[in-house]
C-alpha cells in the first residue's frame, strides 16, 4: 500500500529553560542552563541537592483547583504542552473529524510524587487504609492520553507508551505509523515526566547515575567531557501534532517539518548500562535511516541521548561513527540534555522539538558546560560546543535510549512537495 506523508502541523513545550516552545527555543539557542537546587522538597539529606526544574508553572492558569487536585504533575505538564500544541497547529478550529484524532503519550514512570505521597500518608496514618480516590488515576501513565482527550474530545488512538527514556520518541513513531497507514488523520504525541522528588532522586542517586556536582551545579551536566559524572534530573514534557499531509494541506496548516522515519531497537545486554560498542544505538539509527528511505550522508544534525554519564556517552559516539563513518566530520552532533537535564520519559519529546526547530530555522542548539576533551572522544567530531550555530539543516536525526535496553530513533526534515 502507499503509505502517507506525516508532517508536524504543532508543537507546545514545558522545559526548566522555558515555559513555552518559544521561550525553549530561546533559550537552546542561547545556550542556558536549567539547573538550580532543588525547591521541590528538601534535599538536606540527600546526596544530590540539584535539579533542573520547571520554573514559575502553575497548573491553575489552565485549569480550576478542583481539577488540578486529580492530577499528577506530570499530567499537569501534559495537558500544558499539549493545549499550546493544539492552539499552535489550529487542528481544532476547523470542522475536523474528531474521531480520527488521537493522543498517544509517553512517560517512563508517571505519578510517583502521587504514589510516594499517599504511601506516606498510608503509614502515618497507623495502617488505616485511607488513600485518595484519585490515587490510581493519578499514578497510571495512561491518564495523561486519557485527560488531554476528554478536555479536547478526541476520539482517536488513545493510549500510553512506556520504554524509560525512550519512551516519548516511542509514542512519536506510534503516532507515525498510525497516521502513514491511513489509521488517524492526527495524532496529538509526546511526553511528560514529575520526577524531582524524593524516591526518584533518592532512587537515581544511590544508583550512581546522577551528578554529584553540587557545588557546581549549573554546569554539572556535561555530555562528552571527560569529567562527567553523571546525568542531571529534569522535569516537563513537549507535545508535537502529527498530521496527515493531505489533510494538513486541505485545511491550510503551516507545516514545521516532515516526520520520515523511526527505529526501534534492544540492547538486549543490561538493565541499565548500554552495549559497551553500542550495537542497540546502531542498529536503531541504521533502521531508521532505512524507514524514512536515507543515506547516512543526508542528515545535517544528531541530537544525542547524551546523557552525561561515562559509559553511555562514549557507546553512543561509537554507535555513531558506525553507522556515518566519514560523514561523521560532516555532522554536528549535540546534547541539549547539558541546558534542560535528563527528563526521563520526557526527553524524546523536548529533544524532537528541538530537532524540528533545527530544521525549521537552521540552527543547531549548543552542548553547553564542556570543559576538558574526552580522549576517548574524536576531538574533530563538531559536538557544537559552547554556542549555536548556523548551517543549513535538511534533515535531522534524535536519538534516546532506555533503562531495560529499549532505543528510540526518529528524523525530521524540511517539507517539499
Amino acid at each position: 500500500m502507499q503509505l502517507k506523508r506525516v508532517v508536524v502541523t504543532g508543537m507546545g513545550a514545558l522545559t526548566p529553560i522555558g515555559n513555552t516552545l518559544g521561550e525553549y527555543w530561546d533559550a537552546l539557542v542561547k545556550g542556558t542552563s536549567g539547573a538550580n537546587l532543588i525547591t521541590r522538597f528538601d534535599p538536606t539529606n540527600y546526596k544530590v541537592k540539584f535539579a533542573c526544574e520547571v520554573k514559575n508553572f502553575d497548573p491553575l492558569s489552565m485549569m480550576d483547583r478542583k481539577e488540578a487536585r486529580k492530577m499528577d504533575p506530570f499530567t499537569h505538564y501534559a495537558m500544558a504542552c499539549a493545549d499550546e500544541a493544539i492552539a499552535d497547529s489550529g487542528l481544532l478550529q476547523q470542522s475536523a473529524n474528531l474521531d480520527r484524532i488521537g493522543v498517544i503519550w509517553g512517560a517512563g514512570i508517571g505519578g510517583l510524587s502521587t504514589f510516594f505521597e499517599e504511601v506516606v500518608s498510608y503509614t502515618k496514618g497507623g495502617g488505616a487504609p485511607r488513600f485518595s480516590p484519585f490515587f490510581i488515576p493519578k499514578m497510571i501513565i495512561d491518564i495523561a492520553a486519557g485527560y488531554i482527550s476528554i478536555k479536547h474530545n478526541l476520539r482517536g488512538p488513545n493510549y500510553g507508551t512506556v520504554s524509560a527514556c525512550a519512551s516519548s520518541t516511542h509514542s512519536l513513531i506510534d503516532a507515525f505509523n498510525l497516521i502513514r497507514l491511513g489509521k488517524a488523520d492526527a495524532i496529538v504525541t509526546g511526553g511528560s515526566e514529575a520526577c524531582v522528588n524524593e524516591p526518584a532522586v533518592g532512587g537515581f542517586s544511590n544508583m550512581k547515575a546522577l551528578s554529584e556536582r553540587n557545588d557546581n551545579f549549573s554546569t554539572a551536566s556535561r555530555p562528552f567531557d571527560k569529567d562527567r559524572d553523571g546525568f542531571v534530573m529534569g522535569e516537563g514534557g513537549a507535545s508535537i501534532i502529527l498530521e496527515d499531509l493531505d489533510h494538513a494541506k486541505a485545511r491550510g496548516a503551516k507545516i514545521y517539518a516532515e516526520i520520515v522515519g523511526g527505529g526501534m531497537t534492544a540492547d538486549a545486554y543490561h538493565l541499565t548500562a548500554p552495549h559497551p560498542e553500542g550495537l542497540g544505538a546502531k542498529n536503531v539509527m541504521f533502521q531508521a535511516l532505512e524507514d524514512a528511505h536515507m543515506s547516512a550522508h543526508e542528515i545535517d544534525y544528531i541530537n544525542v541521548h547524551g546523557t552525561s554519564t561515562p559509559l553511555g556517552d562514549i557507546a553512543e559516539i561509537k554507535a555513531i561513527n558506525q553507522v556515518f563513518g566519514e560523514h561523521i566530520y560532516d555532522l554536528n552532533i549535540s546534547s541539549t540534555k547539558s541546558q534542560t537535564g535528563h527528563l526521563l520519559g520526557g526527553a524524546g519529546a523536548i529533544e524532537a522539538v528541538a530537532c524540528v526547530m533545527a530544521v525549521k530555522n537552521d540552527i543547531v542548539p549548543p552542548t553547553i558546560n564542556h570543559q576538558t576533551e574526552d580522549p576517548e572522544i574524536d576531538s574533530k567530531l563538531n559536538l557544537t560546543l559552547h554556542n549555536a550555530q548556523k548551517r543549513t539543516v535538511n534533515a535531522a536525526l534524535s536519538n534516546t535510549f532506555g533503562f531495560g535496553g529499549h532505543n528510540a530513533s526518529v528524523i525530521f526534515k524540511k517539507y517539499a512537495e
